[in-house]
């Protein structure tokens, strides 16, 4: 039997950090606030000439030294983000050629948050059926864009990123399962009102920014997520005490300290970066995950439950021997 195993994990950010006492002087807002509500510290935004793609090469590139392969070795490339770099060609097409990497199938997932989550879930199905022995999967968000700095409800979640993990053919168990799901009646909670067909004229005029209904948008997240955690124990036949890592999207602390206590993991056994890093969108999830395998936390051999929760409303999960 065929299965997909992560071979190599890679991240990046921007060189420019904004922090809350920066935000403090931009709009109406406290460290003291932010932390509290959220857990953010400081989040990383990219320059103005710099893109997705900038920020998804070399997280690409790390992922692929980290496996130890080469551009002729990869045979699906798909990259998750809300932000891409223009209307097409996909970002997953221009970084193919950044790469060096000719004819094989390269397209962008949009699941927004949980666009990494559902990335994963499509490559390990290629891989599973036969139709991939390689593929580079990427989250990379420049969330930025299309944030209004005048509005503190939303202004200090988000931050921009790109992380990426390596995702080959092995005869041994790697991801186990994954689960994805969508629901669009929520779409009024969090969304960005205007697009190439509707409310155009909002989108040349530079207001189609993110607009969430904070209190909603928790309260449905936190209960989705516990639920997913049910679903994918339930479906492994595993208990609680079988996960060794949680690695959730970094929305918010209180959201990541629920879904640990679902799990009764101690925070110790969640990876954190939210305080760092912000909100990154499709790249949150590949971020913590990159850096937990390079600061020596997560080891090969341990269980992880990766989730994550965003517009649309989406979510899902995956559960995967390291």
């Amino acid at each position: 039997m065929i299965y997909s195993r992560i071979t190599g994990t890679g991240g990046h950010l921007p060189e420019k950090v904004l922090t809350n006492r920066d935000l403090e002087q931009m709009v109406e807002t406290s460290d003291q606030w932010i932390r509290e509500r959220t857990g953010i510290a400081e989040r990383h935004i990219a320059a103005p000439d710099e893109t997705t793609c900038d920020l998804a090469e070399p997280a690409a590139r790390r992922a692929m030294e980290a496996a130890g392969v080469g551009p002729d070795d990869i045979d699906l490339i798909l990259v998750a983000t809300t932000t891409p770099d223009q209307v097409f060609p996909s970002t997953a097409c221009l970084l193919q050629q950044r790469l060096d990497i000719h004819g094989c199938a390269a397209f962008d997932i949009q699941a927004v948050c949980t666009g990494f989550i559902y990335a994963l879930g499509v490559a390990d199905r290629f891989i599973r059926t036969g139709g991939a022995r390689r593929a580079l999967v990427v989250g990379a968000e420049t969330l930025s864009r299309i944030v209004d700095w005048t509005d503190r409800g939303t202004c200090v979640l988000f931050g921009d990123g790109a992380g990426a993990v390596v995702l080959e053919a092995s005869e041994t168990p790697g991801i186990l399962s994954s689960h994805l799901h969508a629901d669009g009646r929520y779409e009024q909670l969090l969304r960005v009102p205007a697009g190439v067909s509707s409310h155009y004229d909002r989108l040349r005029a530079g207001e189609a920014f993110v607009q969430m209904k904070g209190n909603e948008v928790f309260k449905v997240a936190v209960n989705t997520l516990g639920r997913i955690v049910d679903e994918t124990l339930a479906a492994n036949a595993l208990e609680k005490g079988d996960v060794d890592w949680l690695i959730p999207h970094q929305a918010n602390i209180r959201i990541i300290q629920a879904t640990a206590r679902k799990l009764k993991l101690s925070m110790e056994r969640v990876v954190v970066t939210v305080d760092r890093h912000g909100n990154t969108s499709a790249a949150s999830v590949p971020l913590a995950l990159d850096v937990a395998v390079r600061d020596g936390r997560v080891r090969r051999g341990e269980t992880l439950l990766m989730e994550a929760f965003g517009g649309g409303f989406t979510w899902g999960s995956v559960l995967l021997k390291f």
